[in-house]
């Protein structure tokens, strides 16, 4: 039911944060708002009325009825349009954290995980590849928390040619991977922006990516743990950042 209640260029995101935080971006196109009485009011207190849309007061079993069947939705949905590509120069630009770049991370609620940290922290944007990355969904905005509406998305082609486009607007490019000589703290520079680059579980970078990279770096896990989740390994990552600003 849930397919052909979801017509055709737009998707449901449920669950108060990501709900909420639609409702504060004016650069999101809400087309419908489903809340139970519960969620409603919880709502009001959040984002003061008037909003953007008249949300329809549903019981929690119609509201199931448009969703997957696992989709932990808090009595709140809203039927959304995709956010538009944001400029280029305005998403790096936006503020002096670092750019995250993910390397065929596929799985939507590790790039819902690392959007959120990246909010936490305070990194500009994150690139990731056209193809081979997850489209923006219910289940991709859940796991951001409503970090989706706060940190641009940038999509590309070519991710290398991406890299290269950040070195020419100064930034030192790093890959992030358990054989990297140095530590990301002892490597990262103090004078210049970084671009971190973030492989798939398992797979890590692909070579192009790689040898784009100014330099290849490691966090200092402990060595009876072969790696981290690449959404934890974001998550340190950015902290790390942030403590040497």
């Amino acid at each position: 039911m849930a397919a052909e209640s979801t017509p055709r260029g737009t998707y449901w995101l449920h669950a108060i944060h990501p709900v909420q935080a639609a409702l504060t971006n004016p650069a999101r196109r809400i087309r419908r708002l489903l809340l139970t009485a519960d969620a409603h009011a919880a709502l009001v207190k959040l984002v003061p009325l008037p909003w953007s849309v008249v949300p329809e007061q549903v019981d929690k079993a119609h509201l199931s009825s448009f969703l997957p069947e696992d989709a932990v939705h808090q009595g709140a949905a809203a039927l959304v349009e995709p956010l538009a590509e944001p400029d280029w120069d305005a998403a790096i630009e936006r503020n002096q954290g670092p750019v995250l770049v993910l390397d065929q991370v596929t799985d939507p609620r590790n790039v819902g995980a690392i959007l959120r940290s990246a909010a936490a922290f305070g990194a500009a944007c994150v690139i990731m590849q056209d193809r081979h990355a997850p489209p923006e969904t219910g289940a991709l905005a859940r796991a951001a928390s409503g970090a989706l509406e706060l940190v641009p998305v940038l999509r590309e082609v070519n991710l290398a040619r991406a890299l290269e486009a950040l070195k020419k607007a100064g930034f030192w490019v790093m890959g992030l991977d358990g054989d990297g000589a140095q530590t990301l703290a002892a490597a990262a520079p103090q004078d210049r922006r970084v671009a971190l680059v973030l492989g798939a579980e398992g797979d890590g970078m692909r070579r192009l990516t790689r040898e784009a990279c100014d330099e290849i770096c490691r966090l200092p896990i402990s060595p009876d743990v072969e790696s981290l989740n690449v959404s934890a390994a974001a998550s340190v990552a950015l902290y790390e950042f942030g403590r040497n600003k």
